[in-house]
């Protein structure tokens, strides 16, 4: 496994790391519990070390499960959690939107050593910006924590790039996570840039366009119930359709170099920049070890080129996300 650093901040991970999401059951049915840890502890066998959870992944259930998995290895991985939804820290009841109050903030993260089995925090992410709390205020309560030693570096998620300035000016962000695929290419446009500029690594989720740049979905492709692709746009019949032919884009390099479209759609975003870390989420070993292959796939100047032009010529139909959930990002 080949290595990388988020940005200047000197926080050392794999190229690859795991989004562990899939595990909560956003994709449908998360898998057997012991089955789950068993596939965390492969990827750390296989050379992953950074891995990303969530408070509200469940809630809790996620981060509890991820901690039991790493704890006879913590010392060897780096563990990204996230804060700032409302979320009751007794019940784990969700309330709708979000809450990043410094003392919010505070008691997310000492419930999340608990569920984590560590002494401190490796990455601790915003989750969604609060627009009812200065970014200023959140950074300066991730700071505090820092000084505590309960948390070692800070990061966003789904950030505008004038909160993420602020944020950076009070303590300094390690990592942005934003989605980022050939199937969603708008961080290029100013949060690439910036990171570049403050030296900030770049963390994309949905990496494979939740899935459907693996070329195993098409329009007959029926969802679990409690898949969260039955209500985003952009996964109706109609938009998978149109937009197959991304995945034929996709395919014809991939064929090319014996891979699979998995594997090229990871190593088009690791030959963007050499601070970006995507994190695929599988609860399937087999998915684990194919999307572990990517490191192995060097892209030619060539192929990046016909990538581009082909992405450049296509429109992809259908919203990322609900519209609720996209407003949160707009913040």
């Amino acid at each position: 496994m080949q290595h990388r650093h988020l940005g200047s901040s000197g926080l050392q991970v794999s190229a690859l790391g795991l989004g562990c999401m899939s595990f909560a059951g956003a994709y449908g049915p998360g898998g057997d519990r012991q089955d789950n840890i068993a596939l965390v502890r492969r990827a750390v066998e296989a050379g992953v070390t950074f891995f990303d959870t969530a408070e509200a992944y469940g809630p809790f259930t996620n981060e509890e499960l991820v901690g039991e998995a790493l704890a006879p290895v913590r010392e060897q991985v780096v563990i990204a959690t996230k804060f700032g939804f409302d979320i009751d820290l007794v019940t784990g009841e969700r309330r709708p939107g979000v809450d990043s109050r410094p003392e919010h903030i505070k008691a997310v993260a000492d419930a999340a050593l608990k569920r984590l089995r560590t002494d401190r925090i490796d990455l601790f992410y915003q989750h969604r910006v609060d627009p009812a709390v200065p970014i200023e205020e959140v950074a300066g309560a991730v700071a505090e924590l820092i000084q505590a030693g309960k948390v070692a570096h800070f990061g966003l998620s789904e950030a505008a790039p004038d909160t993420i300035r602020r944020a950076h000016a009070v303590q300094p962000v390690a990592a942005l996570q934003s989605e980022y695929s050939l199937f969603w290419r708008e961080p290029e446009e100013e949060l690439l840039p910036l990171c570049a500029e403050l030296g900030i690594g770049f963390v994309p989720f949905s990496p494979l366009g939740a899935g459907f740049l693996t070329g195993q979905i098409d329009e007959n492709t029926v969802f679990a119930p409690g898949d969260f692709r039955n209500i985003v746009p952009r996964f109706s019949i109609e938009a998978r359709k149109a937009n197959m032919a991304l995945v034929t884009l996709v395919k014809r390099v991939a064929d090319r170099h014996g891979a699979t479209p998995a594997q090229v759609a990871l190593a088009w975003l690791l030959a963007q920049q050499p601070w970006i870390v995507p994190i695929p989420g599988t609860s399937k070993l087999a998915r684990l070890e194919e999307n572990l292959g990517a490191v192995d796939v060097t892209l030619t100047p060539d192929d990046l080129a016909e990538i581009d032009a082909g992405t450049a010529a296509f429109d992809v139909t259908g919203e990322r996300l609900p519209e609720a959930v996209l407003e949160m990002t707009r913040r």
